[in-house]
């Protein structure tokens, strides 16, 4: 690699990513561009997902001894977790799997989104709870993915808009309309579905970053968000910024 903006030479390592973000996916072409080999690893939830720049491996380690094995035989110098906010059990394997194998552990954390002025949040603590939380009659626009929506088939008395990137698997409810989408999406765009939905609350977990058109949208619109908050994750070295974690990875002490 070139020698850095102070003169000092940066080494090459080798990354490994926990990813199936767009952050993670950002952060693995930052890394590349930058001559780091890196490697992006993917819970294969999704089967047709984006591919990051350079090597991907799909599927699970084996819980965190597996992957503490994998960081050894394949002589990673630094794993950075850039999962989701809400991804706790590989978070938790990763932190757990860097202290049996000595290599440094890095933990992207884009901020939460904070309720601004005339935003009508409802915050709960999972998605259970926000199931509750629906009023009788309610159309409730629900953007939490397709892992826990099947909580939402309790609540006959309501009528469920869900949106994902892919088809939950099973009988979907008849109160219920899938919309199969990938995202960015603009705020009128978000507007406009919410109109013709006839939306009356968005259920949204807290997952932060730039991309809150849908809750800016609901603000627009004066709707209520049941906003299911993050959960905590082990303690670690917490960056915010991908730059950040660029800039620590070449750097010669983590």
């Amino acid at each position: 690699m070139e020698a850095s903006s102070d003169g000092q030479a940066e080494v090459a390592k080798r990354v490994l990513i926990l990813g199936g973000t767009g952050d993670a996916r950002r952060l693995a072409e930052q890394l590349v561009a930058q001559g780091h080999h890196v490697v992006s690893s993917l819970a294969g939830v999704t089967s047709r997902p984006t591919v990051p720049a350079g090597d991907v491996r799909i599927g699970g380690f084996g819980g965190a001894q597996g992957l503490a094995d994998y960081l050894s035989a394949m002589r990673i110098n630094v794993l950075v977790d850039a999962t989701h906010p809400f991804a706790v059990q590989i978070s938790s394997n990763g932190a757990e799997a860097s202290q049996a194998s000595g290599v440094p552990y890095l933990r992207f954390e884009r901020p939460a989104w904070q309720a601004q002025e005339d935003d009508r949040w409802i915050s709960v603590g999972d998605t259970a709870d926000a199931v509750s939380k629906l009023d009788r009659g309610a159309c409730a626009f629900v953007t939490i993915g397709r892992k826990e929506i099947g909580m939402f088939a309790v609540r006959q008395d309501v009528r469920v808009v869900a949106r994902m990137i892919e088809a939950p698997g099973g009988d979907v409810p008849a109160n219920w309309h899938i919309i199969l989408a990938r995202p960015p999406f603009s705020i009128e765009d978000e507007m406009a579905l919410m109109r013709d939905e006839q939306v009356t609350v968005l259920v949204s977990k807290n997952a932060g970053g730039p991309a809150r058109s849908k809750i800016d949208a609901a603000r627009r619109l004066d709707l209520p968000v049941i906003m299911i908050e993050r959960p905590p994750k082990p303690a670690a070295r917490v960056l915010v910024s991908l730059d950040e974690i660029a800039a620590t990875v070449a750097g010669e002490e983590l």
